[in-house]
């Protein structure tokens, strides 16, 4: 009697995907929170920077999820210049940028 292979990932792979998903997620809010006040960075030069280089989109869906103070996620920008979602509003965002002296495009 043959039986049906699993098409489950291995225990130890799961976990490592875990790990990774974490992992990638904490160096963002590292590199996020060491942006300095009046600079910014997009979306994909933080994904570049925490080793992922394709990952910007992600990096959008984690700092979406922020609502901690020190991790400046307003001052992550889109490739094209313009400000980009927050989670307190596009309207926050852009008036905070303006508050640190960024300019940007509209």
């Amino acid at each position: 009697m043959m039986t049906k292979m699993s098409k489950r990932m291995p225990r130890n792979e799961s976990r490592q995907k875990t790990m990774n998903k974490i992992s990638f997620s904490e160096r963002v809010r590292n590199i996020v929170s060491a942006i300095p006040e009046g600079r910014t960075m997009t979306y994909k030069e933080v994904a570049r920077a925490a080793g992922r280089p394709r990952a910007y989109r992600a990096v959008g869906n984690i700092l979406n999820k922020n609502f901690d103070s020190a991790i400046p996620c307003h001052r992550v920008v889109r490739s094209d210049g313009t400000a980009g979602g927050y989670n307190r509003g596009e309207k926050q965002k852009r008036a905070v940028l303006k508050k640190e002296g960024v300019v940007y495009n509209s």
